[in-house]
């Protein structure tokens, strides 16, 4: 059972780094989703990120950062920390 005074919110912490998928039809190579890394803080993604992206296998990455509820499970959207290189365009919902 929690008490009112416990903490119902995780905050979590990830590092995201792209692929590119050769060119299909169009002619257009496609973004993939390579790594994740999650960490404790925001630096220690931010940071991850910076290395990814100066690697030569990395076209790409995001720092970002979500609230979990723990009561109902849901995630919120990213509010991303960095976006470097060529990342996908985000849409929020």
């Amino acid at each position: 059972m929690m008490t009112s005074d416990e903490n119902t919110e995780k905050v979590h912490y990830i590092c995201q780094t792209y692929v590119e998928n050769k060119a299909v039809n169009d002619g257009q190579p496609k973004l993939k989703i390579d790594k994740q890394f999650q960490y404790s803080t925001a630096s220690q993604a931010q940071g991850r990120a910076e290395r990814e992206a100066n690697s030569e296998s990395c076209v790409g990455a995001d720092a970002y950062m979500v609230s979990e509820d723990l009561t109902s499970g849901e995630v919120g959207l990213p509010n991303f920390l960095v976006r470097i290189g060529n990342v996908p365009d985000f849409e929020a919902s």
